[in-house]
């Protein structure tokens, strides 16, 4: 099985809860899969393929082979495609042996968890085509599902983009609210740059609060729901004093123009907020 972690995420804690959310331990009567318990031998074993049913970006197989190992430490696992892979229909994906019980428990958590990961890849891996020919980054964003940040910003790696902040701590950004409470754009960063924080970026939504910004300190200038046109002006105002970050209504039919403006990023927070599950399944075979 591929060699997998996330920094921070702790792989067999989230099998585990998972797992025990789908087989309700702590319910009444929980802590158990009532149908497998009684439909199929305890001695049971089955071959399973998992596979892909639609084109897309694969992510998150090896979470899913530590759902079934976690029932079946002897289960023989062999995962087919590398992560961030792009794959047709039909590609067969995870081969799997062992246990029938343990295949059938944790198969929904083992499916849930690569199809919501491939679908966020997938979805942007066709956001980095779009950007074509354009030297703009994708960045994904903070809006992540609770508990799943880790996960998912993994996802739109895989998929080409970069990660944005990974939360609160990493750097500064100061937006609309933080400037009510300063009294300016350029108190705000201020605060921040005399606090010694290393990265200030400062969301703007109109082109008189680039300057004070940049006066202030702003290491990173993002520009909130700009046209491509004012993203020009924006981009020639600000020059090499600070890096530049599109974002706000981003879609995949405009993001082509945004990145052509020639700003350095561009944010969508769409990628973890909007992403379809991918179309992934697994069947299986008695042995």
């Amino acid at each position: 099985m591929q060699d997998w972690s996330l920094h921070g995420f702790d792989t067999q804690q989230f099998v585990r809860a998972t797992l025990a959310e789908d087989l309700g331990e702590g319910w009444p009567g929980g802590g158990r899969d009532v149908t497998a318990e009684n439909v199929i031998p305890a001695d049971a074993r089955f071959a399973g393929i998992m596979d892909s049913r639609d084109e897309a970006v694969i992510a998150g197989l090896p979470l899913a082979a530590a759902f079934f190992h976690h029932l079946d430490p002897a289960m023989e696992i062999e995962i087919l495609v590398d992560e961030g892979a792009s794959v047709t229909p039909g590609t067969a994906l995870m081969r799997l042996t062992g246990n029938a019980r343990a295949l059938l428990t944790a198969e929904r958590s083992a499916l849930n968890s690569v199809q919501h990961l491939a679908g966020i890849a997938s979805m942007t891996h066709d956001y980095v085509a779009a950007i074509g020919s354009a030297s703009a980054v994708l960045l994904d964003t903070r809006k992540t599902i609770p508990g799943l940040r880790l996960l998912e910003k993994y996802a739109t790696r895989m998929g080409g983009a970069q990660n944005h902040r990974m939360g609160l701590w990493d750097a500064a950004m100061i937006k609309d609210n933080h400037i009510l409470v300063a009294g300016s754009v350029g108190e705000a960063v201020r605060r921040a740059r005399d606090a010694g924080v290393q990265q200030i970026i400062c969301e703007v939504d109109r082109l008189d609060q680039i300057e004070p910004a940049l006066s202030a300190g702003a290491t990173h200038i993002l520009l909130d729901n700009m046209g491509p046109d004012t993203l020009r002006e924006a981009v020639a105002m600000i020059g090499s004093r600070a890096r530049t970050e599109a974002s706000g209504g981003v879609t995949l039919q405009t993001i082509g123009a945004i990145a052509a403006s020639g700003v350095d990023y561009v944010s969508v927070g769409r990628l973890t907020q909007s992403a379809p599950a991918a179309d992934i399944g697994l069947d299986f075979t008695p042995l």
